[in-house]
């Protein structure tokens, strides 16, 4: 083997001297008084540092073409990246003042984690597909389980580990359909073989079983409808930084895989997989949005969210054009500030207020904390699609993308997302009411906030404000849509 293929993948070999230098850190300072401190920047300057590298990657290949760096991974890559850093920057205050002991576990669990969403966006194998989501999978397991003297967390973390165990045995017994039936695992081979053999018609009933177990398996990654039953207990029992980075970042580098895929490798039958979307997207949305309803525990109410958020990600994937691809980066771009806005005010909230995080909480919340009120709502109707924030705009574009496959399902699940909308609005307004509107005789105190929560909401804040008139944004991340097709 050539060895020197490895320097095809810059960004994979960056981010590991990143994890080596991040852990002989903490060797070094394992008795320091400024370690917890220290991490904490290294991680931070260390992905500052990758994302300005990511912005000048070169498209690759490497052993084979399992490795396949086009210029659209790579800008998913870029996005994955500033969303981690995000992660980092907000949760510092909880690391220095509830998991200090293991500052550098977590540091190390979550760049191990975006090392596997790396090879997650640039396999050109199935393989290696696995692998990556595996790679991914297992840290972000013990993430969730970070507050293991916690019930709910060690509960939470049990219910995604045994998902994610039984998904990963579903997708490999879907791989297993696929290679019995069309004799490869990589995504080109799959494609020219389905297009020029001449007995693919009595190999197509295993291959969609195959590729129906496949999307089983990454709908549990995804949180889709069905597949959606551990999501609220995990993001309720994982420490609020993990909540948020396992809602945006982990979702948005399976949502780009999976779209990479149908385009890559199954593209003759969208026939097939097109209706099961349609099927998907619509329970995704609607039942989501009916959960988060009743939901009066934030952390819950968000994991709903997310579920709903997810089916509006799948939208772009049902156009499966360059326009789709682009919609899609271009919505986990706009849900990766909004989302990452709301955790940062709800972890804030519950180091200040003994830990809630209900939504009672935030009663009279304006009259205590107005800035932080005014930041959370802003986010809220980002999230929501209310204009003239980034949200309205990520939400018409991939609406636009799912109604240029211009059949009559297409404009069905469309309007059924048009009508879940005006739905997801009303129960955003439900904080915005207990925040400005309900009284209560105990409400949060004044509180000020360190440096690190400042920095990520600002962050969060110009990405929600500007990504949506920056139209600069959306014509960038177009011309690298084009890599994929």
């Amino acid at each position: 083997m050539n060895y020197g293929q490895f320097l095809n993948m810059i960004p994979e070999a960056l981010l590991v001297l990143a994890l080596l230098i991040v852990f002989f850190a903490d060797f070094c300072l394992h008795k320091s008084e400024r370690k917890v401190s220290v991490l904490g920047k290294l991680t931070a300057a260390l992905l500052l540092c990758q994302t300005v590298m990511l912005t000048v990657a070169e498209p690759s290949i490497a052993f084979g073409g399992m490795y396949v760096a086009t210029q659209a991974a790579n800008v998913m890559k870029l996005i994955l990246t500033m969303g981690t850093l995000i992660v980092v920057i907000m949760a510092q205050p909880w690391v220095e003042n509830e998991a200090r002991r293991y500052a550098g576990e977590f540091h190390l669990l979550v760049l191990s984690t975006l090392l596997g969403m790396y090879m997650m966006t640039s396999s050109g194998n199935f393989l290696m597909f696995f692998l990556g989501l595996e790679t991914a999978s297992v840290p972000m397991a013990c993430l969730v389980a970070f507050d293991k003297l916690k019930k709910n967390s060690a509960e939470g973390a049990a219910k995604y580990i045994l998902t994610a165990t039984f998904s990963s045995g579903i997708m490999l017994y879907g791989l297993s359909f696929i290679y019995g039936s069309i004799g490869t695992l990589y995504y080109d081979d799959v494609l020219s073989r389905m297009t020029y053999f001449a007995q693919f018609k009595s190999q197509l009933p295993m291959l969609i079983m195959g590729l129906v177990f496949f999307f089983s398996g990454l709908g549990f990654k995804l949180s889709l409808v069905p597949f959606h039953f551990w999501t609220a207990d995990t993001y309720e029992g994982a420490p609020t930084p993990v909540t948020g980075y396992l809602s945006v970042v982990s979702k948005g580098a399976a949502a780009y895989a999976l779209m990479f895929i149908f385009m890559r490798a199954f593209a003759p039958l969208t026939e097939y997989w097109e209706y099961m979307l349609y099927i998907v997207i619509v329970l995704s949305i609607t039942v989501a949005n009916l959960f988060a309803i009743r939901q009066s525990e934030l952390k819950r109410f968000m994991a709903f969210s997310s579920i709903s958020q997810a089916g509006y990600i799948m939208l772009a994937v049902i156009g499966s054009s360059q326009t789709g691809m682009a919609s899609l980066m271009y919505y986990i771009l706009v849900y990766v500030v909004a989302n990452m806005a709301v955790f940062t005010v709800i972890s804030t909230v519950e180091q200040n207020n003994n830990g809630r995080t209900d939504m009672n909480a935030y009663n009279g919340f304006y009259q205590t904390n107005p800035k932080l009120s005014f930041l959370m709502t802003l986010a809220l109707f980002s999230l929501a699609g209310i204009p003239p924030f980034a949200g309205m705009f990520s939400k018409f574009f991939v609406f636009m993308a799912a109604a240029q496959q211009g059949s009559f399902w297409a404009y069905f699940v469309v309007f059924i997302a048009l009508i879940n909308t005006v739905v997801s609005l009303y129960y955003y307004l439900l904080i915005v009411k207990a925040m400005y509107i309900k009284q209560t005789d105990t409400p949060l105190p004044t509180f000020t906030t360190d440096l690190y929560t400042r920095v990520a909401l600002v962050v969060c804040t110009l990405g929600i404000v500007l990504f949506g008139v920056c139209s600069c944004i959306y014509d960038y991340l177009f011309a690298a849509s084009a890599s994929v097709m």
